[in-house]
């Protein structure tokens, strides 16, 4: 420690004597603390400053062991003893049978058949087994057909026919008139096995389901176990459950298992709307609780592209519910690794615990039979490292929270109301002090974010995919140095006159100021997330006021500075979970989210925000050193020697690592493309493997070992063509707007695709009504584009009427079962009544594409032989694909 006892230069306006009137009985023990006039007299109280290599151990070991605390709550899947009700080791049997068939996309004999078989086989063994107890059950399969437009990815129209559901109703003997919801999903994506997503949900549903038939008292109400196959194909058979089932009228709420990334711990990350009850028994029963109030209004607020079943059961069935899912290791989430292997039988035990003793508790509590007595609001809910949920209604975190605001605001009340013109000087000073912060973060994102331009001009974009701890040395400590250092020339040069344990007081209000700024402002916009302000301001507050009396007389003592950072550790190690739990959501986000988000700026920013935050109650210990030259030499070294490794190209985004993958996405699609013209001829075709990136990296790490991958046959939309004239899967062109073409033989499917006008004709209102009939694969596409001056005015999908123009064309996705018939649909168009010369001819262009996901029709020789040059670090993605384009 060094005394603060040394006259500095004055500022001409005089000292800021508010510090010394707050907390000094007269002028004298004030100038006594290091401001004497005269310089003979001894102090009488020696107020201490912080050394530079302490003041940087200190905050670094505190964030490290709370980061390490972090990270230990993380592996500690299973706390405590399990109660030996779920058998986790059976689940994992079912979650390998399950996925030993390989991928499942709907359609295909692995979902449609081996799965449904298997299913059905070990709830007949169920049956059998709890026949002779108080509960009974019941199987039913069911096929729903459907359509319903939804606002995902843009919004589009989704048309499903004979998709699969397997709903098991288990209840009391004699009947239940109420029903709990337990959904899964056992279908895929094509060309991953699904274990998280969601074989792994479906195998802990098998052992719930189990183990509650197996009770030996009756359940006070029923639970319907649905086991549905169609949710990668944008939440169909779910829909077709609750729109359709019998059962659905019944059901008061639900649980929906879910994944977005591999094992780890299923947090609660979705409930309500409402219904406040749902939350509180997951906090009476979950054995090991994980849920987060935050994490449902980032996803609610539809920044994270992706969506689950809880949104149809929302939307159409208008039951609550709660939605959980696996968040860790996106990495690989929807990829060939999302294998059984890759998920511990830890989590599966832990997933298993929760479920089951929640679900236990809904069916035998009363509040299930009149919800909707219960719906009274939102609820503010977080854990505590997995040790403990904080639960309490919305209403109560506004009262707590405006509580806090307004002990704030007194506080800082009472520093303004001085005597004299030292209250005025306080809030002058404050002001000024506030200023000084909001600058430096902007001046500190700005040069962040130029340092992130840098990298990605450099072509070094996304060295952090496969080395985040690189990308948080480079960009924090360029934020670090940055604020230090802006700091460090407003103390020197603006407060060249002020105390420092002035100062260090004055800054920690500042940094209270705007927390409680935030805390009101989210608490004004109904945000359940007000909370995490909340604690920001009232554990430093509470802390501040604690330790007044030694600040006072002893300054920055090591007993001041050790007890305050201990005040900040609650709010600041959530807060850094919470910052875990964003970096590991978005970080595996960015290598899926397109070639156009440039995702430096994106983690740039994150980890710049992240640091600022962090950094805020910090901000009193860069007043409370004599010097920081040495820190900002440290900071700069570290982020001049980042800037120059990762520059070089040493980070290399991606790992073809069998223990840690870190996958690059491709979609390869073999395609042959028709183009017809009014007539109905034949205008053009060609065929080719066309390849989209699904990062902003593109194919420059493809082409050293593709050359024929290159830029000379990047593809050009064509505007006169719905969707460009490209088999899109899903209307997401507008993510990935770099693709390429390489000519190809032509595909010739063993099931080709049958389409074909079956009427058009004139209605008396003036439209022109055409029905079309389409037979093909069980995945199928369909783009409607009217022309300039026409326009769509019903359908046969959803309600009848046509919705998501996107920029003038809509998409509908068609999946089936197994034994569909043709799908036939209609619409009406009103004709353009002056026709635009320049656009194309017509009033309608119709374009349908076929994708081949399974089977023999999935691979061609010219597909597998590019595959095969693909690198181990890529995950291509493929299949084969048609694109016949007419028009009307």
């Amino acid at each position: 420690m060094e005394s603060d006892t040394t006259i500095r230069r004055i500022k001409p306006l005089g000292t800021n004597n508010y510090f010394a009137q707050e907390t000094s009985a007269s002028p004298d023990r004030y100038e006594d603390n290091g401001f004497s006039a005269d310089p003979k007299r001894k102090p009488e109280v020696s107020l201490y400053l912080l050394r530079e290599g302490l003041a940087a151990s200190l905050v670094s070991v505190f964030i490290l062991v709370l980061w390490g605390l972090v990270h230990l709550s993380l592996q500690q899947l299973v706390i405590g003893k399990s109660s030996g009700e779920f058998n986790a080791v059976r689940a994992r049997q079912h979650l390998e049978r399950i996925t030993s068939v390989g991928p499942r996309p709907t359609g295909s004999p692995e979902n449609e058949v081996l799965t449904v078989g298997y299913l059905l086989e070990q709830i007949e063994k169920i049956r059998e087994e709890t026949a002779a107890g108080p509960q009974q059950l019941t199987v039913d399969i069911q096929r729903p057909t459907g359509s319903f437009s939804i606002d995902f990815l843009g919004g589009f129209t989704s048309f499903y026919d004979r998709v699969t559901n397997i709903a098991v109703r288990l209840e009391p003997k004699g009947g239940s008139q109420l029903l709990m919801l337990a959904n899964c999903h056992f279908d895929t994506v094509a060309n991953s096995p699904g274990a998280s997503d969601d074989a792994v949900s479906c195998a802990v549903m098998l052992e719930v389901l189990h183990s509650l038939a197996n009770l030996s008292t009756p359940l006070h109400h029923g639970v319907i176990f649905l086991f549905n196959g169609a949710e990668e194909n944008i939440l169909q058979a779910s829909h077709g459950f609750i729109t359709q089932h019998p059962w659905a009228k019944q059901v008061r709420a639900f649980i929906n298992l879910e994944a977005a990334g591999v094992g780890g711990k299923e947090v609660v990350f979705q409930t309500g709307p409402e219904n406040p009850w749902l939350v509180q028994a997951y906090v009476n029963a979950a054995k090991h609780p994980f849920a987060s109030v935050v994490g449902q209004e980032v996803f609610q607020s539809g920044i994270i592209p992706s969506d689950t079943d809880f949104r149809i059961y929302r939307d159409f069935g208008n039951i609550p519910g709660i939605d959980l899912a696996f968040i860790e290791n996106g990495f690989i989430y929807h990829t060939k690794y999302d294998t059984a292997d890759r998920i511990l039988t830890d989590s599966i035990q832990r997933a298993g615990d929760n479920i089951l003793a929640v679900l236990k508790y809904l069916v035998m509590s009363e509040k299930l039979a009149d919800a909707s007595e219960y719906r009274h609001g939102n609820m503010v809910f977080f854990d505590l490292l997995g040790v403990v949920v904080v639960a309490y209604p919305a209403r109560v975190g506004t009262i707590l929270n405006y509580m806090v605001a307004a002990a704030t605001f007194v506080y800082l009340a009472k520093k303004a109301s001085l005597p004299g013109n030292a209250g005025g000087r306080y809030v002058r000073d404050l002001a000024c002090a506030t200023g000084v912060a909001i600058l430096s973060w902007f001046v500190t994102l700005l040069s962040v974010l130029i340092v992130a331009l840098l990298i990605t001009l450099l072509g070094r974009s996304m060295f952090w995919y496969n080395h985040f701890y690189a990308c948080v040395c480079l960009y924090g400590a360029a934020t670090t140095g940055k604020m230090v250092f802006i700091h460090t020339l407003a103390k020197n040069l603006y407060y060249g006159g002020v105390r420092l344990v002035e100062l260090g007081d004055l800054y920690f209000d500042v940094s209270l100021l705007l927390w409680c700024c935030g805390l009101v402002w989210l608490t004004h916009q109904g945000l359940c997330s007000a909370y995490v302000p909340m604690l920001m301001v009232a554990f430093p507050l509470a802390t501040r006021l604690l330790l007044a009396k030694e600040f006072k007389h002893k300054g920055a003592s090591a007993k001041y500075c050790v007890l305050y950072l201990l005040g900040l550790a609650l709010p600041y190690v959530h807060f850094m979970f919470l910052l875990w739990v964003v970096f590991e959501i978005f970080t595996p986000i960015m290598g899926r989210s397109g070639t156009e988000l440039p995702p430096e700026i994106v983690l740039a920013t994150l980890v710049t925000l992240a640091t600022i935050f962090l950094s805020s109650y910090f901000l009193h210990f860069i007043y409370l050193v004599r010097s920081t030259k040495w820190i900002l030499a440290g900071l700069g070294s570290i982020f001049l020697v980042m800037f120059l490794l990762v520059s070089s190209g040493l980070f290399f985004p991606y790992s073809g690592r069998a223990d840690s993958p870190r996958p690059k996405r491709v979609f390869i699609q073999h395609t042959t493309r028709t183009f017809h013209n009014l007539q109905g001829q034949v205008e053009s075709q060609d065929s080719g493997l066309w390849i989209n990136s699904f990062d902003f990296t593109a194919v420059q790490h493809i082409s050293p070992h593709i050359p024929e991958i290159n830029d000379t046959v990047r593809t050009h939309c064509r505007e006169d063509r719905p969707f460009c004239g490209y088999p899109w899967f899903l209307p997401v062109k507008f993510l990935s707007k770099k693709n390429w073409y390489l000519p190809a033989s032509e595909v010739m499917p063993s099931s080709p695709l049958e389409f074909s006008l079956l009427s058009k004709e004139e209605t008396s209102w003036g439209t022109v009504k055409m029905t079309f009939r389409a037979k093909g694969p069980s995945h199928m596409s369909l783009y409607l584009m009217p022309h300039r001056g026409a326009s769509l005015s019903t359908w046969s999908f959803g309600d009848g009427t046509p919705q998501y123009d996107l920029s003038g064309e809509y998409f509908v996705f068609y999946s089936h079962g197994v034994d569909a018939p043709a799908w036939t649909f209609w619409f009406e168009i009103q004709p353009p009544k002056d026709p635009d010369p320049l656009g194309p001819e017509g009033m309608i262009s119709v374009a349908i594409s076929s994708h081949y996901f399974f089977g023999k029709d999935q691979r061609t020789a010219q597909l597998q032989e590019m595959l095969n040059r693909f690198p181990d670090w890529s995950f291509p993605s493929s299949w084969v694909s048609t694109y016949d384009m007419y028009r009307y």
